[in-house]
């Protein structure tokens, strides 16, 4: 060969191959890249909330007068409250109705909450728990628009749904609008337990949906006026403004507590599983730091994990105050996507006093009496899970017509 075209060769060889080599480490980088957004577009951190998008509400609220259905939870992604952010716009708030656990979420489950004045604002507060879970005329007088900017966790006993039913009520009876802001459900993907039957419809279930009913707030509210759920079949004039980067596969992390007995995510997913605790004479964890994260009664055998409740944030006089409980410590476990039984059914198995193990509240929780004689029989979880399968079939084509997302 000759010594040019040994030259040319050697040139092609250190400039091409590199540069093709160069290639495949850029190729590898955005391929990187693309990964990292795609897992950066699965989390909570790029999820707008209805009240984050303010562009399609702030219009429909300017010049008129508004009431506001929300609590702690209702915060835009800079955790400035909606009241606050509202106000700083000139939006003309009249009231504040607040649910269960009152309008900074500081009170116990089923405490009397008494209605009030807002200390930072001035705002009349009005309590929609106790005797007075449906708003009265008087109440509504002089409002305008209604907004309601609730965290729901997707079970059927979580009362601030049933708040919405009461809401959505008596909007449509005073010929009020509503605009309601959603948010992601934390259990959005999981559709599981019996439907409620509508002869045990109570405050803690109200409408023949499954006890974890896999909807965000805003879907559901669809639903109960599709269905003619309400008084007389009444209607509400709802607007659902939605979440946007939102899917029902993503995991949405709470950015503040929806209520003082549900810290964190764990006991967010465990909650619906555990409060069927709530019905029978075992603790959930009220009292403690890790409430619906572990259950446990003195009426247990004694085992390597026990508890003592005592007063605290989320409960002043709780279950067995001062009383050793012994049962398990589920803090750790992995995330469960079903509502599980095994815990409910392995605690009656092995408590000391069968007859004594239920009370009345578990009818009303689990939304029907067959749940307790399956268990009081000794049916087996996959039978119990085989009695549900027509209810939850029938439930998930009706609610496709009322799905966002």
């Amino acid at each position: 060969m000759k010594p040019f075209f040994k030259k040319l060769l050697c040139f092609i060889f250190l400039t091409i191959i590199p540069t093709s080599c160069s290639a495949r480490k850029t190729d590898l980088r955005e391929n990187v890249k693309s990964d990292l957004e795609k897992d950066n577009n699965n989390s909570s951190a790029t999820i707008k909330t209805g009240a984050d998008n303010y562009e399609k509400y702030l219009s429909l609220l300017q010049n008129k007068k508004i009431g506001i259905v929300t609590n702690q939870t209702g915060i835009l992604s800079n955790k400035t409250h909606l009241i606050d952010f509202l106000l700083e716009k000139n939006i003309a708030i009249q009231k504040i109705f607040a649910p269960e656990h009152g309008f900074r979420g500081t009170a116990d489950a089923g405490e009397h909450v008494v209605d009030g004045k807002d200390s930072k604002t001035g705002l009349p507060i009005i309590s929609l728990y106790g005797d007075n879970k449906k708003p009265k005329s008087e109440q509504l007088a002089g409002i305008e628009i209604m907004v309601f900017d609730l965290q729901d966790v997707g079970a059927r006993f979580y009362t601030y749904i049933s708040s919405l039913h009461y809401i959505m009520e008596a909007c449509a009876e005073n010929n009020i609008p509503l605009i309601l802001l959603d948010r992601p459900n934390p259990n959005l993907n999981i559709i599981d337990g019996p439907v409620l039957e509508t002869a045990f419809s109570s405050f803690v279930g109200m409408h023949p949906i499954p006890l974890l009913h896999g909807m965000t707030i805003g879907e559901y509210a669809k639903m109960i006026n599709g269905q003619k759920w309400m008084k007389n079949g009444v209607q509400c004039k709802l607007t659902v403004i939605p979440c946007t980067n939102y899917n029902r596969k993503m995991n949405y992390n709470l950015p503040v507590k929806p209520s003082p007995n549900l810290p964190n995510d764990q006991a967010v997913n465990l909650y619906a599983s555990l409060c069927l605790f709530e019905g029978t004479n075992v603790s959930v964890g009220r009292g403690t730091e890790k409430q619906f994260q572990i259950y446990g009664s003195p009426y247990l055998p004694k085992s390597s994990f026990s508890f003592i409740p005592k007063p605290n944030f989320g409960a002043q006089n709780p279950v067995y105050n001062g009383i050793e409980c012994y049962g398990e410590d589920l803090s750790a476990c992995a995330k469960v996507n079903q509502l599980e039984l095994k815990w409910l059914i392995k605690a009656y198995q092995t408590t000391s006093d069968k007859s004594k193990f239920f009370n009345s509240f578990f009818t009303k929780l689990a939304g029907t009496k067959k749940l307790q004689q399956q268990i009081e029989n000794g049916t087996s979880e996959k039978e119990i899970r085989e009695s549900w399968k027509k209810g939850l079939i029938e439930f998930k084509k009706m609610r496709t017509k009322y799905l966002i997302y």
